[in-house]
């Protein structure tokens, strides 16, 4: 049998305050010779931060930003824990700028009163960051991952015993009714759930990962490289400005509904983020099966504010692929007249006509490149059964524009396909490092600018982690600074 051991708040805080003392001098050294958070704080930040109000700011501002900058480093979950580090640690203290340490509502209230110029800091390190975000890697650099996920609030319906109940419930009222083995609790279960939080309507009942929850909901927006470009908080503002995002209970499908909603917040999200950044332009968009759908793909590739090239979405399983004049497998490779299980092989795209308009172009299946009497390569079709006189057999042209979602760019199933498709999980792993590495998740709090304002911190953090990887050139810890302090 394995022993456990129960940790306790002051083994957590030696270990802790044992892991800072060994690397204090040079992690701080590294940030005071690398990182200048005067070049980034935005002059409306400081003028809204130092404003006359009657009285002078006891705590600078550069020192909040720093003491929450390290709590995300350090992962210090609470700031009560953070707090207790400050008092503790001169050094760190110092490093701060802290004479003092504040209490913890002026942490929190600097969360909430200062959110939008938290904002406008993050946006102007997105535009900081790109540059070196293109010179690491120009085309992971010009791609575009979009993914949604929810920060779980401090309310009575997150508690597992809530839904447990519920379904308790409803599994003994099937068995007294004498149901059938096709009934499910879970999906009745979802359908007897409220919409949202009785605390806050603007918590809302979203199924991620395998579970129930009520969360503030938000969407990422990532490159290639893991770095994150954009960060959307579905709050009232946002909502109202978007009433095109909101999907309530349309089945009794969870993670139909949840599809739903991903896929109306798309458009809108992206359009948002090009017109705060129109010096980034990337070609490339990356998403998930949520996204699968044809008013999607024309926007991705049609919309003035987007004009993407290619668009990496895999096929929802409950459609299926249609071309108007050829049969078409699951990838969207035309296939044989004659034989439907045959695909015809792809001969590369092109764009020789006139007009510039991109072009697919498939051959024979049976075709072969066989060497003529003149001693020149020329196709020739092998096929026993031709469905064309000419000697070459069958050639397919297709136009992607009049058909995005079969033919989005690329051809699915292809390498390149196969290869690019991998890289989206960059954006779940963000989104877990956010909730796990910076502590964003479990935060006992049911205030949206707090946890808001949290989100946009950690953005802050993970771009600032960019700016000093490229200043010491250790490129290969741009996503963390963990590794980073260990290197």
């Amino acid at each position: 049998m394995i022993p456990y051991k129960q940790l306790s708040l002051a083994n957590y805080f030696s270990d802790c305050q044992e892991k800072f003392e060994e690397d204090k001098y040079s992690f701080l050294n590294l940030l005071e010779q690398h990182i200048n958070l005067d070049e980034f704080i935005p002059f409306s930040f400081r003028k809204h931060f130092y404003a006359d109000t009657g009285r002078p700011r006891e705590y600078p501002l550069e020192s909040f930003i720093w003491a929450l900058l390290i709590q995300r480093i350090f992962s210090i979950p609470t700031d009560s824990l953070l707090i207790l580090f400050l008092r503790y640690s001169k050094e760190l203290r110092e490093f701060c700028g802290f004479s003092k340490v504040p209490d913890a509502s002026k942490f929190t209230r600097f969360k909430q009163d200062f959110l939008p110029d938290l904002q406008s800091m993050f946006d102007n390190l997105v535009d900081v960051t790109e540059p070196i975000c293109q010179e690491i890697d120009e085309q992971r650099a010009s791609m575009t991952i979009f993914d949604t996920s929810g920060i779980e609030a401090y309310v009575t319906e997150n508690n597992p015993k809530y839904t447990n109940a519920i379904i308790a419930q409803l599994k003994t009222f099937a068995k007294s009714q004498g149901f059938n083995s096709n009934y499910d609790p879970y999906k009745a279960a979802y359908k007897k759930m409220p919409p949202h939080a009785s605390a806050n309507s603007a918590i809302k009942q979203l199924y991620i990962n395998g579970h129930f929850c009520y969360v503030y909901k938000f969407g990422m927006i990532t490159n290639g490289l893991g770095i994150v470009r954009d960060i959307s908080f579905y709050n009232k503002d946002f909502l109202d400005a978007h009433p095109e995002i909101i999907v309530e209970k349309k089945s009794n499908s969870p993670d139909e509904d949840k599809s739903l909603s991903d896929s109306k917040a798309l458009i809108p999200v992206l359009i948002d983020f090009f017109k705060k950044h129109p010096l980034i332009n990337p070609k490339i968009f990356l998403g998930d099966a949520a996204f699968d759908t044809i008013a999607i793909y024309n926007d991705l590739f049609t919309n003035e504010s987007l004009g993407f090239d290619k668009a990496f979405i895999p096929l929802n399983k409950r459609s299926s692929l249609k071309y108007e004049n050829y049969t078409i497998n699951e990838d969207g490779i035309p296939c044989c007249p004659k034989d439907p299980s045959l695909p015809m092989k792809p001969e590369g795209n092109t764009s020789h006509l006139r007009c510039g308009i991109k072009t697919f172009k498939f051959v024979c299946p049976k075709m072969k490149w066989d060497k003529c009497d003149d001693g020149k390569y020329r196709r020739v079709t092998h096929c026993e059964n031709s469905c064309t006189t000419s000697l070459g057999g069958r050639m397919v042209y297709v136009y992607p524009e009049k058909n995005y979602r079969t033919f989005p760019g690329v051809l699915r199933g292809s390498s390149e396909w196969e290869d690019t498709y991998k890289i989206r999980c960059v954006v779940e792993q963000s989104i877990n490092h956010f909730k796990d590495s910076y502590c964003i998740a479990g935060r006992r709090t049911q205030n949206e600018k707090t946890l808001h304002a949290d989100l946009l911190i950690s953005g802050i953090t993970q771009l600032l982690t960019v700016v000093l990887a490229d200043k010491i050139h250790q490129h290969q810890y741009i996503r963390s600074l963990k590794p980073l302090l260990l290197a």
